[in-house]
């Protein structure tokens, strides 16, 4: 005897509203135990894998890959309880989570993970057996053999519709970002048909009326101006692509979220920028004396970022007003006590900031080691949301990338970022003689709410300091 549960997409945090389902990782008819992943998803800000908290077989799923969901819409279905005939014990695996204390996995809110059960099928022609008539409070009751429910295609919908059929009540509009950014589009949700469940209008729907608004006011262009296009050739001698032929990408996951960040930065951050040329010769010279070191003693092989990032805690220590950030509605600035030190990370899915917490309080290697962690876990797309937030400072080495210099742009709500170019041999005037050193271009973008260009210049010069003679940072060990 069992009962289906139903699965809806939790609250992921960090104040998101949706998510996009990126890949299923069970099948309808799968036996899966309480919190084993069953799904990945995409939100704004980092890849999830999300747990479900009931253990039994997977009688639906709801929603294709590719497709947005919003939080609370239901994922999948779970018939909990031992199916009669099938193979296996799978009495950890179907128990009732209300009878064993339920899940505890912490990311949707049901506590701690438990191991993942061996992945097993349900035959269809037994998931009548398993799924009978048995009223439990709160659950739905399935009377009739579970089967595989449609897959939810992402439906053509009508986005504009008439005049006279405008709703009075209410909009079916949970998400912030869908409302925001139907205002700055002057689209009317009212008017709008949501693809959600119950009607409920997604960012998708709200993208699909911005594009019906632009080519309709671009049809009108055309219209208007067709005796002079006319006269003109179809393509450019040159072969570009007119905007018909252009290919739309939609600013969403990650990049959407990235575009709105800088685009928030830009418009909200008073930013000014300062750089110096530094050699780093020494510097890097004490990074070979570092790794070369051997015996017990010796620690993990140092990054350069890693030394970098040392330097930047210490010059916050000594400049804490780039280590803030603006309240815009208290109008104050807000000093930070600890360091959490951003850096930014190129992957495939876009470019993310993993955030080292209390980076004032650790070491080179320490530090160093952190952000080994952290890369690898924004290489294979596993970064949680908490990893992505919170920081105070941000460091760019764009160096990797082949250039020298850079005007960054600031990681609102941040107050400064430090930005480094490549490490190169370069003709230098050391000790009063011409040399050949390794040379590298600082350049610094801060807040100028939060300070003045003397602050920031006397931030810059210490790091150049501190990267031209090492041994200045002994005096704030």
């Amino acid at each position: 005897m069992a009962q289906v549960l139903e699965f809806k997409l939790p609250d992921l945090g960090e104040g998101l509203t949706e998510a996009e389902i990126v890949r299923w990782l069970v099948e309808v008819g799968d036996v899966v135990a309480i919190d084993q992943p069953v799904v990945e998803v995409e939100t704004a800000k980092a890849m999830v894998e999300v747990p479900c908290p009931y253990g039994g077989v997977v009688t639906a799923r709801f929603g294709e890959e590719g497709t947005e969901l919003p939080v609370g819409a239901p994922l999948l279905t779970v018939a909990v309880g031992a199916p009669e005939g099938s193979s296996g014990s799978g009495e950890d695996s179907g128990s009732d989570p209300e009878s064993t204390g339920g899940s505890g996995n912490v990311l949707v809110g049901y506590g701690t993970g438990a191991p993942a059960a061996r992945r097993r099928r349900i035959r269809p022609d037994r998931l009548d057996r398993a799924v009978t008539e048995a009223p439990v409070s709160g659950a739905p009751v399935v009377e009739a053999p579970v089967v595989e429910a449609p897959r939810v295609e992402a439906p053509v919908v009508k986005v504009l519709v008439a005049e006279a059929s405008v709703s009075e009540g209410p909009v079916p509009v949970v998400s912030p970002l869908v409302r925001r950014l139907a205002r700055q589009h002057d689209i009317d949700l009212r008017r709008l048909a949501g693809s959600g469940p119950d009607g409920l209008i997604l960012r998708a729907d709200v993208d699909r009326a911005i594009r019906t608004a632009e080519e309709t006011a671009t049809a009108t262009a055309r219209a208007a101006q067709a005796p002079v296009q006319a006269q003109v050739p179809a393509a450019a001698p040159n072969g570009v692509a007119t905007a018909v032929d252009a290919e739309r990408i939609p600013l969403r996951g990650v990049r959407g979220a990235v575009a709105d960040k800088l685009s928030r930065s830009r418009t909200e951050i008073p930013d000014a920028t300062c750089w110096v040329d530094a050699d780093a010769t020494e510097l890097m010279a004490v990074r070979a004396a570092m790794n070369a070191a051997t015996g017990p003693s010796a620690g993990p092989k140092v990054s350069v970022l890693a030394l970098l990032a040392r330097i930047c805690t210490a010059a916050l220590a000594r400049f804490p007003e780039l280590n803030s950030t603006v309240d815009t509605e208290a109008r104050e600035i807000v000093r930070l006590s600890g360091v959490h030190l951003g850096f930014a990370a190129q992957t495939e899915r876009g470019l993310v900031v993993p955030v080292v917490r209390d980076a004032h309080t650790r070491n080179a290697e320490s530090i160093g080691a952190e952000i080994a962690r952290l890369t690898e876990l924004a290489r294979t797309g596993k970064l949680s949301p908490a990893q992505l937030t919170g920081g105070t400072f941000t460091l760019n080495n764009y160096g990797v990338f082949g250039v020298d210099g850079s005007t960054p742009i600031i990681n609102h709500p941040e107050a400064a970022m430090l930005g480094v170019g490549r490490i190169m041999p370069k003709p230098w005037v050391h000790q009063g003689e011409l040399a050949v050193r390794q040379v590298v271009q600082l350049s610094l973008t801060f807040d100028h709410r939060v300070c003045d260009g003397g602050t920031a210049g006397g931030f810059l010069r210490y790091v150049a300091d501190c990267v031209e003679q090492p041994a200045v940072l002994l005096r704030t060990v």
